[in-house]
């Protein structure tokens, strides 16, 4: 008589004490030769094996013996077979349909079928109980497990994509990845700016080289969960409960705020077919309306969109403007050496005074940080002390922790500004030396129009002439440049050290706030 075997080990535990599926094996075939049975196949499920494939397997095991009229199922105990009612059900099911069909419990010494004994069935039916409240009480450890972790401040699974894991059994933690790290905060750079839909965002990253763990293109699901995920900001979700973490974040959480506006439409970003090089960053300088980008038989071509009322008719070749825009990089060429060594030591002074402000700013930041988390460590002492009622301590202790959460936002951000404010002097220094190299190593249309964004503070279209103004960083060196470079006299000795001050260098982000993220990610090359 045909028969199937179904071996299962639940824990590492049992692999290592002997009961291996080896061992089962072994165990069940002997019988099965002793009984004369002809083994169809064998069914094996190893300790490693999640619920959902626990399930799978065994629901392939009862589909193979229904459709391969098998009659006897052999398995080491009954726990080995089920260990849940619904799995019980199932094989009772199965059992009554025939009387010729059984289940061998080789360890128990038991037979079941559609004819045993009341006694027998009682037995079975305590066993799968007994198995079920196993799993039942397994289940609840772990969940005990996972909430202990989170009142740690840990996530107790898998950290997303970013992060690694370290640590040994029981004490292990989530680090960020300092390979993925800075493509994941490029990620939510370029979402926030409403300029990319998912897909769009998808092959962009995948061509930064961001891939999942198996080394695939991340598909537009998992993207959208990634761009949901508050872990990205130092925060967990459980349950649907967010918790704070004290895993470090690739993100602000204003980042993250601002990516979820976007992903709920509070921004309605408007996607195109087609992405184009100078969309969304020029005007027409007569009636100032927004320049629309069109691709007819493979040339793209620019015109004015005339919401208003406007004179201009005239389209405009994408490869045109980009000349001219090239001609305006050109023109920052410093020559003089003179004029070089002033705007090396002029980003040297303002770099120091930055420096300077930045110790001060953080030294006062750290000061209210301490005070505050005092309030907090003497709020805990009165509590237990009894001092102040439950109701104090609660309605204080949120205060003091929402206060201690802004200032340690305000690090964040004095952190964030003060590399960004390094890295565009670097900016201002390359473009003085190499701007139109500097341009031609910029493979992603993103990137140049991030350059585009840096150099200039408004492009304007006049019919097929470009009009640009000069950011007020770029607009100092360009008269320097002129000077020089038209070997006028420049007396470098009575320009200000601090002309390339803060305020000089920001940059005017009113009409194209968009690109805030492209500025950045090109900063940090």
């Amino acid at each position: 008589m045909k028969t199937i075997l179904f071996c299962r080990v639940s824990s590492r535990e049992q692999e290592e004490t002997g009961y291996s599926l080896p061992a089962q094996e072994k165990l069940l075939q002997d019988y099965s030769e002793k009984k004369d049975f002809k083994i169809a196949r064998k069914f094996s499920i190893s300790e490693s094996a999640s619920g959902k494939y626990q399930r799978k397997s065994f629901d392939e095991m009862l589909s193979y013996v229904k459709k391969n009229d098998i009659k006897i199922i052999i398995c080491e105990k009954v726990d080995r077979l089920t260990r849940n009612l619904k799995d019980a059900v199932s094989i009772n099911e199965w059992l009554n349909e025939n009387s010729e069909r059984q289940v061998h419990f080789v360890k128990e010494n038991c037979v079941l079928s559609k004819d045993s004994k009341s006694n027998d069935k009682f037995i079975w039916n305590i066993k799968v109980s007994t198995a079920q409240y196993y799993i039942d009480n397994l289940s609840e450890e772990v969940k005990k497990g996972q909430k202990e972790k989170i009142a740690q401040g840990w996530l107790p699974t898998k950290p997303p994509l970013g992060y690694k894991t370290t640590g040994e059994k029981g004490h292990k933690i989530h680090i960020v990845d300092s390979e993925k790290a800075p493509m994941i905060k490029k990620m939510f750079d370029l979402y926030a700016s409403g300029e990319y839909s998912i897909k769009r965002l998808s092959e962009i990253i995948f061509l930064e080289g961001l891939r999942t763990r198996g080394k695939n293109k991340l598909v537009k699901s998992r993207l959208a969960n990634l761009l949901s995920d508050p872990f990205y900001c130092g925060k967990m979700r459980w349950n649907n409960v967010i918790y704070e973490g004290k895993h470090d974040g690739i993100i602000s959480e204003e980042l993250f705020e601002r990516v979820q506006g976007v992903l709920k439409g509070k921004t309605a970003p408007k996607y195109n077919k087609h992405f184009f090089l100078f969309s969304g960053l020029l005007r027409c300088k007569e009636c100032d309306g927004k320049i629309t980008w069109e691709k007819h038989k493979g040339i793209t071509y620019g015109h004015c969109n005339h919401y208003r009322n406007c004179s201009k008719r005239l389209w405009v070749k994408e490869p045109d403007i980009e000349k001219q825009i090239l001609n305006g990089l050109g023109d920052l060429m410093v020559k003089d050496k003179e004029t070089v060594d002033w705007i090396r030591d002029v980003l040297k002074e303002s770099h120091k005074e930055k420096i300077n402000y930045h110790s001060t700013s953080l030294k006062e930041l750290n000061q209210n940080l301490n005070r505050v988390q005092k309030r907090i460590d003497n709020l805990y002492d009165d509590k237990v002390d009894e001092k102040i009622t439950k109701e104090f301590y609660e309605r204080k202790f949120k205060e003091y922790s929402e206060e201690k959460e802004s200032i340690i936002n305000s690090i964040k951000k004095h952190s964030n500004a003060s590399d960004k404010y390094s890295d565009l002097g670097v900016k201002i220094y390359e473009l003085s030396q190499k701007n139109l190299e500097v341009y031609k190593n910029k493979k992603l249309p993103t990137e140049k129009r991030a350059l585009f964004n840096l150099a200039f503070d408004s492009l304007l279209l006049d019919g097929d002439k470009l009009v640009f103004n000069y950011s007020k960083a770029f607009e100092v060196l360009f008269n320097a440049v002129s000077m020089t470079n038209s070997s006028k006299e420049l007396n470098i000795s009575k320009l200000p050290l601090n002309i390339f001050e803060p305020s000089d260098l920001r940059i005017k982000t009113n009409k194209n706030r968009a690109f805030d993220p492209e500025i950045a990610s090109m900063l940090r090359r």
